[in-house]
């Protein structure tokens, strides 16, 4: 059974960054190709990022870019999510997930492809 954790602080200023830690039980963390998404109480989740089980290969949805840095340590079972910039409109409840991937350089971006989902952390922002 894999579990996630988020953790990381809460609350940020415009302009600021923030780092969200994703800690995964689990001896293969390798194995798994792993996500983060955002959901707001306006709108459905969201694709932010995601990494795939070797860390070289990284997506970002377009409006994070440049300002957000995904990784892994696959010798300590996390994942990161570097925020830099931050801006209001990053307000929101963020998530990791995971899945198994079909190889070490696959990555998803679809709610649907990930198994495994933590239990979120609110991000707050303010202007």
């Amino acid at each position: 059974q894999v579990q996630l954790e988020e953790f990381g602080r809460g609350l940020a200023q415009a302009g600021d960054s923030l780092t969200l830690s994703c800690a995964v039980t689990g001896r293969t963390f390798n194995y798994y190709a792993m996500g983060w998404f955002r959901q707001t109480p306006e709108n459905d989740r969201e694709f932010v990022a995601a990494i795939s089980g070797s860390g070289d290969t990284t997506y970002y949805r377009d409006s994070v870019k440049g300002r957000f840095d995904i990784s892994r340590d696959n010798d300590k079972n996390t994942m990161y999510l570097q925020m830099n910039s931050l801006k209001p409109e990053d307000t929101a409840v963020y998530f990791c997930a995971a899945v198994r991937g079909s190889g070490a350089s696959s990555y998803y971006i679809g709610q649907s492809d990930y198994t495994y989902w933590g239990q979120g952390i609110q991000v707050t922002v303010s202007a």
